[in-house]
């Protein structure tokens, strides 16, 4: 993968060298940027969403100003916060900085994205933990790029319009209203192929043996029937820099039947017991057809 352009209107994202992207993520990174909407991101943990938007940057040539949405989080902390409280105790203190409104105001994510002097990339990263309302609540400032502070009376407009990148892990439905505002993309779990090109950038020197056997094993895995959360890219990413550690031979991997035998340091790649309970008792079935 390549990084070409700048940070202004003519850079386009064709991937980074740390960075996989597939033709279609390429094409929808480049539609929003041309179309100046935010780009909605979907898809399983683990597929690489939250970090597209460090690579966009990267590729870019942009400042990155990252906004990790909480189930606490409300629309107005991305514009600002007064602190009246702050303000009144200094009040009280006699302090001098009472004088002034503006130092009790804390910018938010979407005010430093606005003032910024290079168009920057804004991460809104998984909106869909916080309430229902707060993607509506940020409708207008996405829509127009402004925003009025009541404390101070000024308007807050945007020098240059940021790429947003908005991730969501579908935990609840977004709003209609929302969504039209958005170029929408969903990323795909990873073939073999593309998950080959993966291990490739973060394990270079990697024998392909090795590769084969592993992803063997992890894609057996996730095609397990009942299992509660599947591993991830970055769950297989951890569990091949431990096999190298741990200086397992692919003989053990190619011999490791996932539906009959647990393979090895497979805390890597499940996470919790139902889906351990599940592995071993599936296994133990399977070597009882077996006798």
């Amino acid at each position: 993968m390549t990084e070409t352009g700048t940070a202004d209107g003519s850079a386009r994202f064709e991937g980074t060298s740390s960075y996989v992207a597939t033709r279609d993520l390429t094409v929808a990174v480049n539609a929003a940027v041309t179309l100046e909407r935010p780009l909605l991101v979907k898809g399983e943990p683990g597929t690489g969403k939250t970090v597209l938007a460090l690579e966009v940057a990267r590729a870019l040539g942009a400042p990155l100003i990252e906004w990790h949405v909480k189930s606490t989080t409300k629309a107005q902390q991305g514009l600002y916060e007064y602190d009246a409280v702050s303000r009144l105790r200094d009040g009280q203190l006699g302090d001098e900085r009472v004088k002034d409104i503006r130092n009790y105001i804390k910018r938010g994510k979407l005010w430093e994205a606005f003032v910024s002097d290079r168009r920057p990339v804004l991460l809104i990263d998984e909106i869909d933990k916080a309430d229902i309302e707060f993607p509506n609540d940020l409708l207008q400032e996405l829509d127009r790029m402004e925003f009025f502070v009541y404390e101070t009376g000024e308007t807050v407009r945007a020098h240059v319009r940021p790429i947003v990148i908005i991730t969501s892990n579908n935990e609840k439905e977004l709003p209609d209203a929302f969504l039209r505002r958005c170029f929408f993309h969903y990323i795909k779990f990873p073939d073999p192929e593309t998950m080959t090109q993966i291990v490739e950038v973060h394990f270079p020197n990697l024998k392909g043996r090795m590769v084969s056997e592993a992803l063997r094993v992890f894609y057996d895995l996730r095609e397990l029937p009942g299992l509660k959360k599947k591993p991830s890219t970055s769950e297989l990413l951890d569990w091949l820099k431990l096999l190298l550690n741990e200086d397992i031979d692919p003989s053990v991997l190619r011999e490791t039947d996932s539906r009959k035998i647990i393979p090895p340091l497979a805390g890597a790649l499940i996470k919790n017991e139902q889906d351990m309970h599940l592995f071993e008792r599936l296994a133990f079935m399977s070597r009882r057809k077996g006798d």
